[in-house]
């Protein structure tokens, strides 16, 4: 089992020079020219390099769902693959004629270019900006890393995140073979005979942070069973092409049932226990003005539809309206599109998850800023400048409008109680200070929704899209808002909510880091 999809790899140098600097800085005298990353070894059945290629598990689960992908020497596109299936337009660079062919096969688009190279990267990108780069187990097969990652940064959108893997030099077995005296070079895997550069846990974030990005988080992928690969690649024939592995029922098998408890264990001692750092950043938000999509679900609402357009009118008048609509009594959908509203309709009904969950990423397609609110005049829409001014101005990532600080005359007393009890299990079970799980009103920053993939099956998302941003280096504001008597008659399904609240709180427990460091209430 050897993750290995990156293809700027180049020829392994002899061991004192490739332990010239560990922490992953150039030795002194090193440029990138004469040690450009080339594939240096036959491809194809007979003399093929990795034996094994598999989807970078972890870097696959925190792409979130972007727009649109780079993928930086996407070896023969199985982590593109991945996100092209979940909707992302992904563009490949690669080197290796073999690879490249099958690259061309699985992405939308693949070019040939040297990532060494300054002016192979223009010539081949332009002024082309993507949502997401990835960096999959590629920027230790260069010379000069720092150099690497930093070419392709002015092709990140604005807000747009970046995600490094690197193999950790630190990993308990390579650990084992230096107290032997050993540090052998092998055809793939941590010490693989091409890399040029070695990193551990610290070092890897100090390299990504060294480049002027935000690192949000760290993932990994486990070093536990992967210790054994030589064993149980003698023991499983992994066929004549590379993927086949990965296709086979003990891989599927060992991925439900042994990898989400070494994911658990791994957690624990990652700079012991990982096979990869996947590292999470992005480039930091300045203040600037953003192109803003203020939605609503509604349902059956003709009677606070019209109101609720024009009362969003006087306060933003630039912002699109974006209804996702699940009315079949009442010409709701008419009336918001008459007013100039953009509108989705969800008919027949499936519930406010699934209606939360197109609205946020029919709003981050083509948006850089959303706020929603309820559309029966319970929260003010003149909250909404001072919402925006907080991502604009301010930087927050996410606003949370509190409604719970004290109880609203509006809400009844039990509602106050649960809501209250479900924000203090909040605070208990993740560290996050929140009163307030299930607002009805928030801000988000586009690049933070499209950095998740929210399943909005059931009710009760917004338990997923606040923890999810507050629990992963986001910045979250929590801000008390006033809470009026609502127009109209309540959707609210209480049993189901509170099921799935519970729900929703115990599967959030393994993303991210406890406490939520970055939030703020106000």
């Amino acid at each position: 089992m050897n993750a290995e999809p990156g293809s700027a790899r180049g020829e392994g140098d002899a061991l004192a020079d490739a332990l010239t600097d560990v922490q992953g800085a150039p030795a002194p005298g090193d440029d990138e020219g004469p040690r450009a990353p080339r594939r240096a070894v036959a491809e194809g059945a007979a003399g093929r390099k990795y034996v094994v290629e598999e989807v970078n598990r972890a870097l696959v689960s925190a792409a979130g769902r972007p727009r649109t992908v780079l993928d930086v020497g996407c070896g023969i596109g199985l982590n593109g693959a991945a996100l092209k299936r979940a909707g992302a337009r992904v563009t490949g660079i690669e080197v290796a004629p073999a690879s490249l062919a099958r690259a061309r096969s699985a992405l939308d688009e693949v070019v040939a270019a040297d990532i060494t190279s300054d002016a192979a990267v223009r010539e081949a990108l332009g002024d082309r900006r993507f949502d997401l780069i990835l960096f999959a187990d590629v920027l230790e097969h260069t010379a000069d890393p720092l150099a690497a990652l930093r070419r392709f940064l002015p092709h990140l959108e604005e807000d747009g995140h970046v995600i490094v893997s690197l193999p950790n030099v630190a990993a308990w077995p390579v650990r084992l073979g230096l107290l032997a005296g050993r540090f052998d070079y092998a055809p793939s895997g941590i010490l693989d005979d091409s890399h040029l550069r070695f990193f551990t846990r610290a070092s890897a974030i100090q390299l990504v942070e060294r480049a002027g990005l935000e690192v949000l988080r760290v993932e990994q992928n486990p070093m536990i069973v992967r210790a054994a690969k030589d064993l149980i690649l003698r023991g499983l024939d992994p066929g004549g092409d590379p993927t086949d592995l990965a296709r086979s029922l003990p891989y599927k098998a060992y991925h439900a049932l042994v990898r989400p408890l070494e994911d658990v264990i791994a957690d624990r001692a990652p700079g012991l226990l990982a096979f990869q750092h996947v590292i999470v950043a992005r480039r930091p938000p300045r203040p600037r003005r953003m192109q803003l999509t203020v939605g609503m679900l509604t349902m059956d609402e003709e009677e606070s539809v019209g109101a609720m357009i024009g009362e969003i009118r006087r306060v933003a008048p630039d912002a699109e309206i974006l209804c996702v609509d699940s009315s079949t009594r009442d010409r709701t959908p008419e009336i918001a599109a008459r007013l100039g509203a953009r509108v989705l309709r969800q008919v027949p009904p499936r519930g406010h998850g699934p209606a939360m969950e197109l609205l946020m990423y029919s709003a981050a397609a083509r948006s850089e800023l959303l706020i929603y609110l309820d559309c029966d005049f319970t929260y003010p829409a003149d909250n909404i400048p001072v919402l925006r001014r907080a991502v604009e101005e301010e930087g927050a990532d996410v606003v949370n409008c509190a409604r719970t600080r004290t109880r609203p005359a509006a809400m009844p007393v039990p509602n106050y109680v649960a809501n209250r009890a479900f924000a203090a299990m909040a605070h208990a079970m993740h560290g996050i200070p929140t009163c307030d799980v299930h607002s009805g009103m928030r801000a988000y920053r586009c690049s933070v929704i499209r950095a998740f993939d929210f399943d909005g099956e059931g009710d009760a998302l917004p338990i997923d899209t606040l923890l999810f941003p507050a629990k992963c280096g986001y910045r979250v504001v929590e801000m008390p808002i006033d809470y009026n008597e609502r127009v109209g008659t309540s959707k609210l399904r209480k049993l189901a909510g509170t099921v799935w609240t519970m729900i929703r709180l115990v599967r959030a427990l393994p993303v991210g880091a406890r406490l939520g460091e970055r939030y703020e209430r106000r």
